[in-house]
């Protein structure tokens, strides 16, 4: 009887966090088109810097994000498979245990709810590294915002900072031939 009581506050937890997550990622929907239209309904597209990368990344942006969030709803329906199997694992025990029949059962029944959570999780890990791409590439786009935007001496002071924003001044100089300091190294 322990043992399906512990799985059904694991999966609990995971299917509270897997609405957090997916919350934030509706939030996060939200606030895109709502970048996105500011875009579009602005008068003078040409004095918004790198305007039709903004619009491209926005869009890409809502691409990887809507991705996610139909990952997090199917590992979220995965864990509440998982969570029902479970809770019917609890009741067939005690069934069992009740009028000593079909001891065997609740067997099988905790083994496909198991199942169901080692699903729900491969399916968290791939919307994790889903994330993890999304906010590297927005964090791009930004270093690329600032070495366009920002004055030379600022750029230059941050060009060696951080593995990816110090490639990416480096490499944005050698490919654009801009003005941003020596001082980036390539790691």
């Amino acid at each position: 009887m322990v043992t399906p009581t512990l799985l059904i506050s694991a999966t609990g937890s995971l299917v509270l966090s897997t609405s957090t997550r997916l919350g934030r990622v509706v939030d996060r929907v939200r606030h895109l088109e709502d970048r996105l239209s500011d875009l579009i309904y602005v008068d003078n597209k040409d004095e918004v810097p790198l305007y039709d990368k903004r619009v491209e990344v926005i869009v890409d942006l809502l691409d990887k994000v809507t991705s996610r969030s139909r990952l997090l709803q199917k590992a979220m329906a995965t864990f509440y498979y998982g969570l029902g199997f479970f809770i019917l694992t609890s009741v067939t025990i005690a069934i069992a245990g009740l009028f000593n029949i079909y001891r065997w059962l609740p067997i099988p029944i905790g083994i496909v709810g198991i199942f169901f959570l080692f699903y729900g999780s491969l399916l968290m890990l791939r919307e994790t590294r889903m994330a993890t791409a999304t906010i590297n590439a927005e964090m791009d786009f930004t270093w690329e915002l600032a070495r366009k935007v920002a004055p030379k001496e600022v750029a230059s002071k941050y060009a060696h900072r951080g593995r990816r924003g110090g490639m990416m001044f480096a490499r944005l100089k050698r490919k654009n031939g801009t003005g941003v300091s020596n001082t980036s190294q390539d790691e």
